[in-house]
């Protein structure tokens, strides 16, 4: 009997993963798109820039980030992408 239910059950783990599966392809064929949106290069050096005057006014790294919405990781993250050293 314990057999019979595992069967089961795993028979409609299978239908589920299945179902699973064509509807995100079906999202994917009316133009839906997964993941994190795109950076806006622009955006970035927007906030990069307001972020080093920021710090040419004597506030922390910290500080200039929160600043324009980012962590500090964010920030630094961001300067080394774009080649900067300091903000």
């Amino acid at each position: 009997m314990l057999n019979m239910l595992s069967t089961l059950a795993e028979y409609e783990r299978e239908l589920i993963v299945e179902r699973v599966n064509a509807g995100i392809a079906a999202a994917r064929g009316a133009g839906t798109v997964f993941g994190r949106p795109p950076n806006n290069p622009v955006v970035t050096a927007e906030k990069l820039k307001i972020a080093a005057s920021a710090r040419a006014e004597g506030k922390t790294a910290q500080q200039a980030a929160e600043l324009v919405g980012w962590s500090r990781a964010t920030l630094y993250r961001a300067m080394q992408t774009t080649g900067q050293t300091r903000p």
